[in-house]
């Protein structure tokens, strides 16, 4: 019988507010080091051999996957001044293919980036910027090699095709002025923190310094209204914001600034014409949360006096409704709405200010805004799906209220989604709250406690976790499983307010929601506790490990991807890159309050010699987000303290990132592995 590898014990002993702490396994930091290569390679072995008698089973899955997709596929083209923009996907090629074609869907099609030969000899590959020139010459672009999301700026002169012989490392954001000549482009310092905004001109020499954000909270970023007339530059912390503007046909103008940043005072910015109530002129839209305002609201003012006194109420604050947020055109603004849970549409003619919702059928659901690169126009693209309803982009025509379906993602194999359930549920938490349950399964699926369950949950940055569709489920809703999100505190679910009861000195209660909604599912027979798998990435794997050191019982297996489980080692470290941000979102363990209470929770701290369930952990070497580290940290405690563990497997790749493979093979393969666990876990610890 193969062993589980055991890790060297290396204690590192610090000593904190009085509290003697000791780190056995700090030493897996080192990357460079042949042992913790060793140690990483280790842990892959013992997971393959493991996992080798499911290897048949693994490959039918990933057949089965990969037999729902139209390889050959394109997205819906969107206008964008003289050209149509889209992409497509070929059979047997990893990555998509950037093309548009000039003034007509008739005419030729000119490729721009074809990221399959872009990506050869490199095992992963990621885009990231792809903005075009008013003139639609030049096109910025910027690509990842490593997956430690440190991104190359590339511009090339698509009149020629050839590449502008200057790169630029580090980049996070790009924009064009209206001259068709100047760039502005944001870089990170060491930590990853988009700190710099720069301006240059392809071909000439060097970059000239505009602007440098010294608030190790804020981040920066810049970007081009859709009306194409303003440039703006956005500082942000997880708290605050501040925005500067200047013409984007006068790239030489001084940044002005908006709104100076204050405590608690979040707030966005877009461009527009005539406002709504009466008011007229050249405007800016901004939703804004000034004021203990929490959930936003949308006012107007004057481009050229837009002082607060000036503001002009589009949407007031609604305790019950969160304004995520307004996209604004020449003609109206859509403002994204999020009640009870669920997207809105609302729709405003700027002319007389009166609006209507877009109504959406299904009792669970997901819509987000799709490419909406035209100002002057009447239609709204949107994208809608649910946990049934695959992927579909619509235009709406917001003057006559018609929808046009223009594509919806094709599932092969005869997917019929009447054969599919979907609901919404909730659960009572301890404290009384009521937290929201997506949930879907096939029709005929039991509540008798005899179905398998699926059930992932996320809860931070006020993010709600989104309800879309994957042809990739149905592999477990056809063998009878059920798959469940629970929308749990810390999330941005019910709004603001959702997220701040859930972050800070609140974050357990996103733990005993999860433990309530999984409670709750098994109370009403959706399932019962020896077939339920619970699942979370990232920060949604703080989550899982969290409920496993307080609920090892809750559940027969956990998944935790790319988990951030050491929380208060890395919030120590503000060399980091998130640390020093996100002191806003999970506290400063250098102030002594904030420190006692991450320890009640960080799951490294506080892992026992427990009867934990069989556990699957995954990562990446090169995560940038949640450094590697992190769960192999925890896995080696986890076996230390319980006889190696070896029910826990830990699953490394050594050429990506946060988000797993790039190429999207790759990624069903990686998929198909998950899916094996799943349908057969090993029995408990």
């Amino acid at each position: 019988m193969t062993l589980p590898p055991v890790a060297n014990k290396v204690p590192k002993v610090d000593t904190l507010h009085g509290d003697i702490r000791q780190d056995d396994y700090f030493w897996l930091r080192e990357k460079d080091n042949p042992e913790v290569t060793a140690y990483l390679r280790a842990e892959n072995a013992y997971t393959a051999e493991v996992m080798k008698p499911t290897e048949t089973f693994q490959e039918a899955l990933y057949q089965e996957l990969l037999a729902r997709i139209k390889e050959d596929d394109s997205s819906v083209p969107y206008r964008r001044g003289a050209h149509f923009y889209y992409s497509r996907t070929e059979k047997g090629k990893q990555y998509p293919i950037y093309c548009r074609k000039a003034g007509s869907l008739d005419a030729p099609e000119e490729v721009t980036l074809d990221l399959n030969a872009m990506a050869e000899g490199h095992p992963f590959f990621s885009l990231g910027a792809y903005t075009v020139s008013d003139d639609g010459d030049l096109l910025a672009y910027t690509t990842d090699i490593t997956g430690f999301r440190e991104y190359t700026l590339y511009v090339k002169d698509l009149r020629t095709g050839r590449l502008l012989p200057r790169t630029i490392e580090r980049v996070a954001s790009v924009a064009w002025a209206a001259d068709n000549l100047t760039i502005f482009y944001v870089t990170e310092d060491e930590a990853k923190r988009p700190y710099r905004l720069w301006q240059y001109r392809p071909g000439v020499a060097g970059s000239d310094l505009i602007y440098e954000e010294t608030d190790a909270l804020f981040r920066i970023g810049v970007e081009r209204s859709r009306s194409r007339a303003y440039l703006f530059l956005g500082a942000g912390s997880f708290t605050s914001s501040e925005w500067r503007y200047i013409p984007a046909h006068d790239p030489a103008a001084v940044w002005r600034m908006l709104m100076p940043r204050e405590k608690d005072h979040e707030y966005a910015v877009d461009h527009g014409n005539s406002g709504g109530n009466g008011a007229g002129g050249d405007r800016f839209y901004i939703r804004t949360n000034g004021g203990g305002r929490r959930n936003f609201r949308l006012v107007s003012v004057p481009v050229d006096d837009p002082r607060p006194a000036r503001f002009t109420e589009l949407i007031p604050h609604r305790d019950d409704v969160m304004l995520e947020d307004v996209e604004v055109f020449a003609d109206h603004y859509v403002a994204h709405e999020r009640e009870g849970g669920l997207i809105r549409l609302r729709i405003t003619a700027l002319a007389h200010g009166t609006s209507h919702h877009v109504e959406f059928p299904e009792p669970t659901y997901e819509v987000s805004a799709d490419a909406n690169a035209e100002f002057i126009t009447r239609m709204y693209r949107f994208r809608y799906q649910s946990l049934i309803t695959p992927a579909s982009v619509f235009d709406y025509d917001t003057i006559t209220r018609e929808r046009t379906l223009l594509k919806q993602t094709v599932v092969l194999g005869g997917y019929d989604p009447a054969r599919y359930r979907s609901e919404r549920l909730h659960a009572t938490a301890p404290d009384g709250a009521l937290v929201p349950i997506s949930l879907v399964c096939r029709k005929e699926t039991p509540r008798d406690g005899t179905a398998p369950m699926l059930l992932t949950g996320y809860g931070a940055y006020g993010m709600p976790y989104p309800v879309t569709f994957s042809s990739n489920r149905l592999s477990l809703l056809d063998r009878g499983f059920t798959i469940a999100i629970g929308h749990v505190r810390g999330g941005g679910e019910l709004g603001k307010r959702w997220h701040d009861s859930g972050r800070m000195m609140n974050k357990r209660n996103t733990f005993t929601d999860f433990i309530a909604v999984g409670e709750h599912l098994v109370k009403e027979g959706y399932t019962a506790t020896e077939r339920l798998v619970i699942e979370g990435g990232s920060a949604g794997g703080l989550l899982i490990g969290a409920v496993l050191n307080m609920r090892p019982d809750l559940c027969r297996a956990a998944i935790l991807r790319v988990p951030f489980v050491d929380v208060i080692n890395t919030m120590l470290d503000e060399s980091l890159p998130l640390t020093v941000g996100e002191f806003e979102e999970w506290g400063n363990p250098k102030i002594r309050e904030q420190y006692e209470y991450m320890k009640t929770y960080c799951p490294y701290t506080n892992l026992g010699a427990r009867a934990y369930p069989s556990i699957l952990v995954k990562t990446s070497l090169n995560d940038s987000q949640v450094m590697y580290w992190e769960p192999a940290k925890w896995v080696a405690k986890l076996r230390a303290l319980n006889a190696g563990a070896p029910a826990t497997l830990f699953k490394i790749n050594m050429d990506a990132g946060h988000g797993g493979a790039s190429g999207r093979y790759d990624y069903l393969r990686e998929i198909a592995l998950d899916y094996a666990w799943v349908l057969n876990p090993p029995a408990r610890q």
